[in-house]
Formats: C-alpha cells, sequence, structure tokens
C-alpha cells in the first residue's frame, strides 16, 4: 500500500538528512491517543469550513501524537487552525527560515546571492543538507535570523541557541505567515527572493517529499520542506511545510507534531492530514 512505501522511503533515504542537533535518542512517547483536537476552520464558501473540520478531525482520530495544523487557502478565503501557538522543535522545517532571512539581508544590502550561497541553499533546501544550513546559519548570525523573524511577524520562533539551528522553536501559525510571505507579493521578500524560494521547495529530492504534498491535485504545483528528528523527550517531531500553487490552487498548509512513536507514525499522521485538506479545497482533483 502507499502508506507502507512511504514509512520505508522515509526511514531509510531521509533520515541521514534530518537535522543537527545535540544528540538524538529515540524515545518512544507512550501509547495514549491524544486529546480530541479542536481544529478552528472559516470560509467564504459554504460549507467547506464544516467539512474541513469535520474531514480533518477525523483524519487525526485515534493518532497519539500532539499535532498542530495551519491552512490558508486564498482562491476560498479559507483559513484552518489547530494548536496554531502549540511550540515544536522545528528541525530541518527551519531551513526555509534560514533562506528567506538569506534573501531579505542580501536584498537590505542590494546585493545579489554570491555563487557560494546559492550553492548551499540549493543543498539545503533541495537535499535537506545540514552542513550547508550550518554555514549559512553561521554566517547571518543571530541578528539577522532575529530581524527577519521580526520583519515577518513571526513573533512566537525561538532560533535555536548555541548553533543548534534544529531547536529552533516554531509554531504552525509563524509558519504559515512565512509560507504567505513565500507565496504572495508583499514588502518583506520581494518578487525574486520569493521565486526563488518556490523554486527550491519545488525541486526537493523524491525521498523528501512526503508530507503536506500527499493527495495533492495533479494540477498543482507542489512546493515542500520537511522536518524529522527524535530526542529524549516527545519522542519523534516529524513536520511539513507545503504550498500548492497553479491551476487555480492558491494554499498553504503546514502540520507539525511531536509525541510520535515513530518516524513513520508521524508521516502517516501528516499524509492523512493533507488527504483530508487536499480532498477538500480540490474535489475535482
Amino acid at each position: 500500500m502507499g502508506q507502507i512505501r512511504t514509512s520505508r522511503r522515509v526511514t531509510a533515504a531521509s533520515i541521514v538528512a534530518g537535522m543537527a542537533v545535540p544528540l538524538a535518542v529515540a524515545a518512544g512517547a507512550g501509547n495514549a491517543v491524544a486529546a480530541t483536537p479542536q481544529v478552528s476552520c472559516t470560509s467564504g464558501r459554504a460549507g467547506l469550513a464544516a467539512k474541513l473540520q469535520r474531514d480533518i478531525t477525523a483524519s487525526l482520530k485515534g493518532r497519539t501524537a500532539l499535532t498542530a495544523l495551519s491552512l490558508h487557502d486564498r482562491t476560498t478565503n479559507t483559513v484552518c487552525t489547530l494548536r496554531a501557538d502549540q511550540h515544536f522543535d522545528s528541525a530541518s522545517t527551519v531551513k526555509v527560515t534560514v533562506l528567506a532571512t538569506l534573501l531579505w539581508d542580501a536584498t537590505q544590502h542590494a546585493r545579489y546571492l554570491t555563487a557560494r550561497e546559492t550553492g548551499l541553499a540549493n543543498k539545503m533546501i533541495t537535499q535537506s543538507d545540514n552542513d550547508a544550513t550550518t554555514a549559512l546559519w553561521k554566517q547571518l548570525g543571530p541578528t539577522k535570523i532575529k530581524g527577519f523573524l521580526s520583519a515577518a511577524g513571526m513573533n512566537r520562533t525561538v532560533p535555536g541557541a548555541g548553533g543548534y539551528w534544529g531547536l529552533t522553536r516554531i509554531t504552525a501559525g509563524d509558519e504559515q505567515k512565512l509560507l504567505d510571505l513565500v507565496t504572495a507579493h508583499n514588502h518583506v521578500l520581494n518578487d525574486n527572493a520569493r521565486a526563488y524560494t518556490l523554486k527550491l521547495m519545488n525541486r526537493v529530492i523524491a525521498s523528501q517529499r512526503w508530507g503536506t504534498p500527499a493527495g495533492a491535485p495533479a494540477t498543482a504545483v507542489v512546493h515542500v520542506k520537511n522536518g524529522w528528528l527524535s530526542r529524549a523527550t516527545h519522542g519523534w517531531r516529524v513536520h511539513s511545510l507545503g504550498a500548492f500553487t497553479g491551476g487555480g490552487h492558491d494554499y498553504n498548509v503546514t502540520v507539525l507534531s511531536h509525541d510520535n512513536t515513530t518516524m513513520a507514525s508521524g508521516v502517516s499522521t501528516i499524509e492523512a492530514v493533507a488527504r483530508a485538506v487536499h480532498k477538500d479545497l480540490s474535489p475535482a482533483g
């Protein structure tokens, strides 16, 4: 089945590129089922908010992970949230923030990226390369990273200390702000920066294209960045950021989770949510 193939792919091919943090320990999160999620949705399309709320809730039924969600569909003026202010360790999802900071800072200084920077950025996003991320994180430093977060209104995001970018504390709400900046004209990221970010997210290697793209309509252009990390507390953190454009589509989905007993179970949870979202937003595929 599709989920079994996905599980094998992510555990074998992707795990090395997860992120750089202090000693990571795979630990079970216990068997307790998470409390019934309180998904909140609003929409400009009649009946859509109630359908999304019902279907997202159903997709999470019986799952043990603590899951957060943010969805924004501009076409139907739809917004859904679940635990949007809950903090999670970012793992590799912070790499989109690192790229955005790099591009924002370059614009502030009216310069283009260097060949070195474009090479590092490409590896960081398309392959989730940790060494490339560390190099850019060190280059930017905390002042520039915090400067971008402030400009972006990502006020709940806390950069990882001591060089541990993967321990940046993020929320689904702030990640949604980032995706909104990447996918629409704004005064923080110029159009060239947005196009470059989307291009790299569209070119993520096949073994890392799991998560929010699951069930996406064939007519959509898919942009994704995932993160995964296991630690002694809260088991596996498994996250996925997705932007879906083209073919009449214009929506972003963020799903964050921890307390997953395995990476595969985290992927399964995210993909169940994603399939519900794509089905409801694009019923005709």
